[in-house]
Parts: C-alpha cells; structure tokens; sequence
C-alpha cells in the first residue's frame, strides 16, 4: 500500500467514565461489535482489528463496499456491528470469524455486518494532526454518497441528548472538538452506567495454583423456577477470597439435589469460551472443576454487557445482600433497555 499511514496502526482509545464530561465535548453512541481501520488504497484492502489482526477475509461484503467508495485512498477507524432491529447481535458477530471459505461466503448474506466509521486518520494525508472537529467534516464528506454496509455513527453536541443515548444504549464515546488522533492512547472518554444484579451464588471455583477462592458461580431464577447460570466474579483481593471462602464453607454440598446436579451453561454459544466466562459443566464430559453450595446467599455484582442471559465478563463484586430471597432473583434483571441501534444510524 502506498498509504500515509499503512497498517498495522493501533486505535486511539478510551478511559472510563461515568458521567458525561462538558464543555467543548462532541458525543457518539457506543457501538458493540469490533473495533477496525479499515485501509483502502485503490482496490487494495486492508481491515484491522485493535490488535492488528487481519478481519477482511471474513468480511467480504465490507471490502466490496470499501472498494467502491468515491474516494480511491483514505483510512478510516470504525466499529464492525451486526445489527438486528432491536439490537447488536455480537454472538451472530462472533461467528462470523470463521476459517472455512464456503462458510464465510453463506454468513456475509445469512448475517450481514456493517463498517460504521466514527473518525478518518488519512484521506490521501496524514490527517491525524487535526482537530476532530476537523476530521468529522472530512469523515462526513467522504461517506456523504455512500449507503448499504458503510455509514457515519451519529453525533451530537447536546450533552442531553447523549444522556439519553448512555440510557438506552452500550455507552457513548465524548471526543474534545480539538482532539488530535493518538494511536494507542487513552485520550477519547468512554461513559458507561454501571448496570447491577442481585444474584444467587451456587457454587464456587478454587484458584488453579492454590487451595483459595478463584471465583463465584452466579445464577438467576427464571420463569419455570429453574436456576440459570449468568455468569462469575473473579476479581477480589487476596484477604477477601479468603474471607469470601470462610462465609461459604458452612454451605457446601453434595452435588445430588443441587440445581445444577444435571449440569449448567450447557446451550451452545458462539461466543464459545471467553477467558474468565460462565463456563459450562456437563456429568459424564469432565471431572467437575466446581465446589456446589446450598443456594442460599445472594450478592449483588456490577456488570457492563450481557449476551442473551448470560454476562459476557466477569461481573464485580459489590455486596452481600442479606436483605433478599433467592428465589426473587430473577433473569428479568438482564433484561436490556429497549434500543433500535438501526433505527438511530438511519436516522443519523
């Protein structure tokens, strides 16, 4: 490629926040699916993930839109989504990344994806050195003829209407109108409102190296009174395994009788097994790698993003809750707010 700026090039990235900053900012929805450059330089492309994975064989519908965009030679940082009417679909993303050509080819029309661009790093120059107030005027003027997969995210500077946005959606993204690109660095705000769930507490998993306290298994009641598995927490500090690990102990149980006695998390997922996940367990496939507890004890954990009913990550711990039931801790927690993330890149 014969680029101003050819891959690999890290994304600029974000830090947490939970308020909406003020004065001078520019407000994005956040979008769920990958974060991408997408590099065209003539018919020649190149699609990156955040860590410089290659992403456009699995996408081919993109590269076709990439390549017949107006402009011949630009670079543009973006999200890849798979959108359904009511939300991001990031299992169906997920198994998009399939090694199998036959297979990639019946996905790209069976679930199609989008390339929804929210800053431009070059358009024949370099233009990381501009203003982001700057580079959104050439973003939009570059996609301004272009439709099907390519799109520009929304944008507003109301910090009301971003509010409303951080309601009903993943998150939104503030950028400083004089924001200059930096690769790699945390220098966008990413707002998120910490969602919370009372959950029962079923089971635990000791460390891998040490006889202590590695995580909580979590489960939720649906509506037939059977207990889901949603998820785990794994992050506490050495004291609080241990002290976590003494509050259980008196609840221990045989497997017989439990309500996972016949296995949990055993519905395919194409998410497969994320690093830190629900996990699953089925008698007769493994030897069981966790400790049953009386379903007894509720805590309540902070998460960021569920998949169907199930936490995609580690939830956090936040407390005992002593004051609830378990049998009133319900999936209709997880329930997502009502979102049409089509609806609003239509309409942006």
């Amino acid at each position: 490629m014969a680029l101003a700026v050819r891959p690999p090039v890290p994304p600029m990235l974000a830090r947490l926040a939970r308020e909406v900053p003020r004065d001078g900012f520019l407000y994005e929805p956040k979008w769920d699916g990958f974060r991408a450059l997408a590099f065209r330089d003539g018919r020649e492309i190149d699609i990156r993930s955040r860590h410089g994975r290659p992403l456009a064989r699995y996408f081919p519908e993109l590269v076709e839109a990439l390549v017949a965009a107006r402009e011949e030679s630009f670079v543009l940082d973006g999200e890849i989504v798979l959108l359904q009417p009511d939300r991001s679909d990031f299992p169906a993303l997920m198994a998009r990344l399939h090694p199998t050509a036959s297979r990639v080819e019946r996905l790209r029309h069976e679930t199609p994806a989008s390339f929804v661009a929210f800053d431009v790093v070059a358009v024949a120059d370099d233009v990381r050195g501009q203003p982001f107030a700057t580079r959104r005027s050439l973003l939009e003027s570059l996609l301004a003829a272009e439709s099907g997969p390519l799109s520009v995210t929304p944008i507003t500077d109301d910090a009301e209407i971003a509010s409303a946005w951080l309601d009903r959606f993943e998150g939104i993204v503030a950028k400083h109108r004089d924001l200059v690109y930096q690769p790699g660095v945390r220098a966008m705000v990413k707002v998120k409102t910490e969602r919370t769930a009372d959950c029962v507490v079923a089971g635990f998993r000791w460390m891998a190296d040490r006889p202590l306290l590695g995580s909580l298994l979590l489960g939720l009641h649906d509506e037939a009174g059977g207990l889901r598995h949603v998820g785990v927490v794994t992050s506490f500090t050495q004291a609080r395994r241990q002290e976590v690990l003494d509050e259980l102990a008196p609840l221990v149980t045989e497997i017989e009788g439990h309500p996972w006695e016949h296995g949990f998390g055993l519905d395919p997922s194409p998410l497969g097994r994320l690093l830190g996940a629900a996990g699953r367990w089925a008698p007769g496939e493994m030897a069981r790698d966790w400790i049953p507890v009386r379903p007894e004890r509720v805590c309540e954990v902070a998460y960021d993003q569920i998949d169907g009913y199930r936490f995609r990550h580690p939830a956090r711990f936040r407390r005992w809750r002593p004051d609830r039931e378990p049998r009133s801790c319900a999936l209709d927690q997880l329930e997502p707010a009502p979102s049409q993330p089509r609806e609003l890149l239509d309409a942006g």
